[in-house]
């Protein structure tokens, strides 16, 4: 994990707070965790506190500003729209945010899912989402562009694992990804990092959606790959059909080179978190699950 740019505390949000929305200012404040780009803190019961850690996520959290509150009446989950907009102060340089908080424990950490429910959700969720984008959406050049774009940072991550990965299962796959028919409909909207410490869960069930930090447009296959990163495989069929269902043919083709570009981008983001979370076990272990679900 990147180090922070800006030490953030629960006495520093607790006098942005009492400055800016005194109206929040004697609820208690409870560190929650620090991400790659933020740290959150609870505000009392229903409320957390979203501060980028790093320069790179304080322009990336204004892209949430602006959009999360467009997207979400739409959307078949709860996420964190933003309900109040901080601004920079006492030494803190950047925007911030006071989203709801949701219930639920990450898919990553959960016990189990409720398999009978679980696929057909989380494929009306994503076809709710993914409906096409205006031309000022966010951009981001890692997600939702070409497999072809990320073949360099590929080729590196897999030489990072070498002895450690079947490279010929792997690069069997990578091969028949990037032979895939390109992406040819309207750009939608992308979640963008849609795996499963990104997704709520109580009783097995999804609760809601998290960190929109790489919110952009594009090909739908980006978030499609979490198929491989969250369900075994039994479960694809029922994933599959009813994003196909909710979608209703609009906003480009769901055919199967969709398919085999989401098991590409599944692929390209299993060798990224084997490759950069050696101090990260949640992220090591989505990525020997997702990789191991690829390769079958």
């Amino acid at each position: 994990m990147p180090a922070a740019d800006v030490d953030v505390s629960s006495d520093l949000v607790r006098r942005l707070l009492a400055e800016q929305f005194p109206d929040l200012a004697e609820l208690p404040v409870e560190f929650m965790a620090n991400g790659w780009d933020n740290t959150m803190f609870r505000i009392g019961d229903e409320l957390v506190a979203r501060l980028p850690r790093r320069e790179p996520a304080a322009s990336v959290l204004l892209n949430e500003q602006r959009w999360l509150p467009v997207l979400a009446p739409g959307l078949e989950l709860p996420i964190p729209s933003p309900e109040r907009t901080g601004l920079p102060a006492h030494g803190y340089p950047w925007s911030w945010s006071v989203v709801p908080y949701l219930p639920g424990v990450p898919a990553a950490d959960a016990n189990g899912l409720d398999l009978p429910s679980v696929p057909a959700v989380i494929g009306r969720f994503l076809a709710s989402l993914h409906v096409p984008a205006p031309a000022d959406a966010p951009a981001n050049p890692f997600r939702g562009v070409p497999l072809a774009a990320r073949a360099e940072q590929f080729t590196v991550n897999l030489r990072t694992l070498s002895g450690h990965v079947n490279r010929d299962a792997v690069l069997r796959v990578w091969e028949g990804a990037l032979a895939a028919p390109a992406y040819e409909g309207p750009p939608v909207w992308l979640h963008g990092d849609l795996h499963p410490a990104n997704i709520l869960v109580s009783r097995g069930r999804i609760t809601g959606v998290i960190d929109f930090g790489d919110l952009t447009s594009g090909d739908p296959a980006t978030d499609l790959s979490v198929a491989w990163m969250l369900l075994p495989l039994p479960s694809h069929g029922p994933f599959r059909d009813a994003y196909r269902i909710a979608r209703n043919g609009s906003a480009g083709p769901i055919d199967e080179a969709l398919w085999t570009r989401a098991r590409g981008w599944a692929l390209v983001l299993a060798i990224a978190f084997l490759a950069h979370s050696a101090d990260n076990p949640r992220m090591m272990t989505v990525g020997r699950r997702t990789l191991r679900r690829v390769l079958s």
